[in-house]
């Protein structure tokens, strides 16, 4: 059986964090407090916990509406 986590962090093109979430959790519908944000780059942050490895994925996206 192999173990499984992980944990996504999203920031803006700020460095404002935004939201976070995990391997349970559907995804980022693009609201902060509630609030559309607005239309454009996002960054992210993936921690990932596979099989008794660490490792780490950073990226980008764009949001659009």
């Amino acid at each position: 059986m192999s173990s499984f986590s992980t944990t996504i962090k999203i920031v803006d093109r700020y460095g404002k964090f935004l939201t976070q979430l995990n391997h349970n959790t559907p995804g980022w519908d693009g609201t902060y407090n509630g609030k559309k944000m607005p239309a454009g780059d996002y960054w992210f942050v993936a921690n990932v916990i596979q099989n008794g490895k660490t490792f780490q994925v950073k990226g980008h996206f764009t949001l659009r509406r």
